[in-house]
């Protein structure tokens, strides 16, 4: 499913109709983390990440990526929905980090994302207890962004995905997105010399004229679909492509 799930991400972001992309559970329940049935046959067993792609794939989608969490969102469900840029659940949905009450550490970036969304007392919280909260106190400590009910979810988030895709440059979007996932990790002035760089970059691409003849004209934009080859990254000046990922075994 791993697999399947990163060729679509491969697919959606070379196909220039997909502005937005929506990422949910089919079924009851979002994503629970791993089958109980695997986790009983890799108990004790060396931990073999060899053939597996990045978990962070998402991130170097040039999309923005909303997570529609329709139920029960636990260990990597969890670390996947934090992957995305914005993240809706229907009310009643519960989500858990889970690791500590499985004899496990955090997994695939957790404890890296979990802190940049609530804050670290709020992240500790929830990684050392494993407790479940749902999806109203999930919104008060920010992780997620908005609750809706269970019959509204898809259509409050495909709402949100189309005036996105309606009003929002490709361009501006891959580029801010990139801008803010290099940010987290840098130096204000680090920043600051990215940021012209990418300035600079959609000052002379045609998003930019689009972008004001059509607000003068008082007129929808008609915004250019990406180019195939156009690399977010590479133009703001973080590293091109998905993030380092090493298989092997631990």
């Amino acid at each position: 499913m791993e697999a399947r799930y990163h060729q679509l991400l491969d697919e959606a972001d070379a196909d220039p109709r997909v502005r937005v992309g929506i990422l949910t559970g089919a079924g009851a329940s979002f994503c629970p983390g791993v089958d109980t049935g695997r986790l009983t046959a890799i108990a004790g067993q060396p931990m073999n990440q060899q053939g597996r792609r990045t978990p962070a794939r998402p991130w170097a989608f040039r999309k923005p990526l909303i997570a529609a969490i329709n139920g029960g969102c636990a260990g990597m469900g969890l670390v996947q929905a934090m992957y995305c840029d914005l993240r809706f659940a229907a009310r009643g949905a519960k989500l858990t980090t889970a690791f500590s009450r499985r004899g496990l550490a955090a997994e695939f970036g957790a404890s890296w994302l979990l802190p940049r969304l609530v804050g670290v007392e709020n992240a500790l919280d929830l990684m050392l207890s494993g407790r479940v909260v749902d999806a109203d106190e999930a919104h008060r400590l920010g992780l997620v962004s908005r609750v809706v009910e269970p019959d509204e979810l898809l259509p409050a988030a495909r709402s949100y995905a189309a005036d996105m895709a309606a009003h929002c440059s490709p361009l501006s979007l891959a580029l801010i997105r990139a801008q803010l996932h290099d940010d987290l990790q840098s130096d204000f002035g680090s920043s600051l010399q990215r940021t012209y760089k990418a300035m600079g970059y959609a000052a002379t691409a045609p998003d930019f004229r689009e972008g004001v003849d059509s607000y003068l004209e008082k007129r929808p934009a008609a915004f250019p679909p990406l180019a195939d080859d156009f690399d977010p990254r590479a133009v703001t000046g973080g590293e091109a492509g998905e993030l380092s990922f090493d298989p092997g075994t631990a």
